[in-house]
């Protein structure tokens, strides 16, 4: 399994990193959800460059043309409701991809200890597809995996690239443990170290969805 950190190489997404984490910054709900969605435009670009291409003859207004064409089936799907606007960063580059949305969420048993359900899934075929997972927060990695095993009730996929902005190693390891090694990417803006008694990523950024959208009862 191949691990990208943009981290690792200095580059925009790590200003809008920079941005996205910035306590004063995050008050603007409206930059931070764009930077959500730059860094998924950003990702998108490097995820298209590992696909495959097909030569076809387009007809210009001279002369004929040979130009690349994306030669598989695309299959973006997020997790609400923080991954939204990550996600439609993804659908601005990839605009003619099927589309999946699963709702998980957190269910406390008590204050430190939670389960994760799956609520709702929409989502097209996607045997033999190109599957796109995008969630900007992996804190234990639990909720993208249930994700994928629901997804996986549409078909069985080509390959996965499973997009966050923030990883914790918790979750790497468990995607690693988790996902098929032979055809998942992960794509992670950065990784961080810990994560917290209440599973949350230090430093991390909060809570991507409150940001994003408000804090929610």
């Amino acid at each position: 399994m191949e691990i990208i950190n943009f981290a690792e190489t200095p580059s925009l997404v790590s200003q809008y990193m920079s941005e996205l984490r910035s306590v004063e910054l995050q008050k603007d709900m409206l930059r931070f959800r764009r930077n959500l969605e730059r860094i998924g435009e950003i990702m998108a670009y490097e995820i298209s460059k590992r696909m495959r291409y097909r030569v076809e003859d387009i007809p210009t207004p001279l002369d004929t043309a040979k130009c690349d064409v994306l030669d598989e089936e695309v299959v973006l799907a997020t997790i609400f409701r923080a991954g939204i606007p990550f996600h439609k960063g993804f659908l601005d580059y990839f605009d003619h991809a099927q589309n999946a949305f699963v709702s998980a969420y957190r269910k406390y048993r008590e204050k430190e200890n939670f389960d994760v359900f799956i609520e709702y899934i929409a989502s097209p075929k996607i045997d033999g597809k190109t599957l796109v997972i995008a969630d900007p927060m992996l804190a234990t990695g639990s909720s993208m995996e249930l994700s994928y095993r629901a997804l996986l009730t549409k078909g069985e996929p080509a390959h996965i690239h499973v997009a966050s902005i923030i990883a914790s190693q918790v979750a790497i390891d468990y995607i690693r443990a988790t996902f098929p090694g032979d055809k998942t990417t992960v794509w992670v803006g950065a990784i961080d170290e810990h994560i917290n008694s209440h599973s949350y990523i230090v430093p991390g950024l909060g809570d991507a969805g409150d940001l994003a959208y408000g804090v929610k009862e």
